[in-house]
């Protein structure tokens, strides 16, 4: 019966590595669709909504403002929440550079949902107030900051929307278990054969 030599490593699981390598493509989609998702719903709202907002009358900017953000509350945060949590699971799950892109990607979808949450959402509340009853003389101001936390949060999001594609396109390997190492491919044609330690050598 052939032994490890001290301090070889066992094999890996070829069915074990397969899963965890499926795990990774599964988040990387996740993440990708949630993140690209509402990343683009920002882009648009920046790049045509803001602009329309700007250039109807003010009782109807609010109106529409109001009603637009009764489904964004839900969807918008909702996706936001997936693709940071997806994100920081990929991270987990890789290593080396695509860890550190996925991590990134994590922090910057994490920053769009905090801008959403304190920035934009608690002018959204005043918005629907002065829908129900009339602006305040400041309200150009309260709007532009509203503005600004979109410009921010669109920004962070595309960011994290670019990393993850990049991340998507490069092959990214999973973290082997602790004590474990992937298998290279042997040709048995060629009359190689692995042993233990992860080397190898002739036979016949």
């Amino acid at each position: 019966m052939r032994t490890r030599p001290p301090g070889a490593r066992p094999r890996t699981n070829p069915s074990t590595a397969a899963a965890r390598t499926m795990r990774v493509r599964l988040l990387q989609g996740l993440s990708l669709l949630a993140t690209g998702l509402f990343a683009g719903a920002f882009a648009y709202g920046a790049a045509n909504l803001v602009p329309t907002f700007n250039a109807v009358p003010v009782g109807l900017r609010l109106d529409f403002h109001t009603e637009s953000m009764k489904a964004n509350g839900i969807t918008v945060q909702g996706g936001m929440a997936v693709s940071t949590l997806s994100s920081l699971a990929l991270a987990a799950l890789t290593r080396g550079r695509g860890r550190l892109l996925a991590s990134v990607a994590g922090i910057l979808t994490l920053a769009s949902f905090l801008i959403t949450r304190f920035g934009n959402v608690p002018i959204n509340g005043r918005i629907k107030q002065w829908a129900a009853t009339a602006p305040p003389p400041d309200r150009a101001e309260i709007l532009r900051r509203w503005e600004l936390f979109n410009y921010a949060r669109t920004l962070t999001a595309l960011a994290a929307f670019a990393l993850l594609t990049f991340l998507a396109l490069r092959r990214t390997a999973p973290v082997p278990r602790p004590g474990r190492t992937r298998l290279g491919l042997v040709s048995l044609m060629d009359g190689v054969a692995p042993i233990e330690g992860g080397r190898t050598t002739r036979t016949g």
